[in-house]
């Protein structure tokens, strides 16, 4: 079959041909027809990933949608390694394919699921969120922060702030339901008075990170000012990305003095069986009402070009035909 195949872990993979999966015992073959290259598939394929097995070679991706040999067409992940989802055939357990609601097209669950579960797990499972709270999103401009902003508020979110760098797509989500927003190209004194400020007017129940590094630092500056003025309240910060950077300095004094609750939310920290229910959902609500989100289609040949240009915030989408 073809397939994108890793030989190194700091080069983009060659479309090429690879051997066809074979299913074991509970297994089942899918025969993909989208998948996105969402930034865990890179950070997984070079290998810096804690979920990186440091195999070689494999096949990149980690989610798809495709058919079962008896035709149905299903989102699957979790497949068994070398057969990542950049391919036209791969294998996995029928427990981690679920069924796709007519109404929704192969592209747009390809590219949506992913980072849809980073904001919709980490509500639901990990800050047990609840209808009326507010929620805080540090790096709302991504494709990942632009569906969090949109998930909030379906599951009833009071008030949405949105803070990141692009100033076009940062005025786009107050359409799609952010209720207050705040550029992180701000001066670190200008952005920690704007979220200082922003605290002052309602109280946030919930952050949601994808950022961590410098911009993660100054909300934490600010959140210890608001302690200082307004007094403790409970805050779960739960750390879903680190695009921004992979640590941060974290005064002692901020989690002594304040109601923080630091949790992370990823692979490891979700069950599977939370994960597979939380796209149960999300996939029912998103046929319910779409979700708004920008995709871009590329053919599997091309993924050797394509591997590292930026998709400006559209999720680049492969298709194996």
């Amino acid at each position: 079959m073809n397939a994108a195949v890793m030989h190194a872990f700091d080069a983009p993979p060659r479309y090429e041909s690879f051997a066809d999966p074979v299913a074991g015992e509970e297994e089942v073959l899918v025969s993909v027809s989208a998948a996105g290259l969402h930034p865990v598939v890179k950070a997984r394929a070079s290998g810096k990933h804690y979920t990186s097995t440091g195999e070689l070679p494999l096949i990149p991706g980690i989610d798809g949608v495709g058919h079962l040999q008896d035709g149905t067409r299903v989102y699957f992940a979790a497949t068994r390694s070398p057969y990542g989802t950049f391919a036209e055939r791969s294998v996995t357990r029928p427990a981690v394919c679920l069924p796709v609601p007519e109404t929704l097209d192969d592209v747009t669950v390809a590219a949506m699921i992913n980072p849809a579960m980073s904001s919709w797990a980490a509500l639901k499972w990990r800050a047990q969120f609840a209808a009326g709270e507010s929620v805080l999103i540090l790096g709302a401009t991504g494709v990942a922060g632009q569906l969090a902003v949109q998930v909030a508020k379906r599951l009833g979110a009071r008030r949405v702030i949105a803070a990141g760098r692009n100033p076009a797509v940062l005025k786009e989500l107050e359409r799609l339901g952010a209720d207050a927003i705040i550029s992180l190209n701000l001066e670190p004194g200008a952005f920690v008075s704007a979220l200082s400020q922003e605290w002052g007017r309602d109280k946030t129940d919930v952050v949601l990170d994808y950022l961590w590094g410098s911009p993660a630092e100054r909300l934490l500056e600010a959140l210890a000012q608001r302690v200082l003025q307004h007094g403790p309240s409970r805050i779960r910060f739960v750390q879903v990305g680190s695009s921004a950077g992979t640590t941060i300095s974290l005064p002692a004094a901020t989690l002594r003095s304040s109601g923080l609750e630091l949790i992370g939310s990823g692979f490891g920290s979700v069950s599977v069986d939370r994960i597979l229910q939380s796209v149960r959902d999300f996939l029912s609500e998103a046929a319910r009402e779409a979700f708004e989100m920008k995709t871009r289609i590329a053919p599997l040949r091309e993924v050797e070009a394509l591997w590292n240009v930026a998709a400006e915030g559209a999720r680049l989408v492969i298709r194996p035909s």
